[in-house]
């Protein structure tokens, strides 16, 4: 079961993600573990997606953070800034 800050952290990242897919006229609704690439994001909406996430959780996700690993769904992305926030 995921934790109540888990959760937000999750419909967060889930708005964000929605609203880059908007602004590319994709309907599409990603579920936690859907491919973001997949689901219609660019490299250009991926570029976007760290500044916004940097933005939303006042979090600065480290250069080496930034791999296809890190950001292939809601969940993934969930988990890296998870670990960005908890670092020291």
């Amino acid at each position: 079961m995921l934790r109540i800050a888990e959760t937000n952290r999750q419909d967060r990242i889930a708005g964000i993600v929605g609203g880059l897919l908007a602004q590319r006229h994709k309907a599409n609704k990603p579920g936690p573990e859907d491919d973001l690439r997949q689901a219609g994001l660019s490299s250009l909406d991926m570029v976007k997606l760290v500044l916004s996430l940097e933005q939303e959780f006042d979090a600065a996700i480290p250069e080496k953070a930034i791999t296809p690993a890190n950001f292939r769904s809601i969940n993934a992305i969930a988990g890296l800034i998870g670990t960005v926030q908890s670092a020291p």
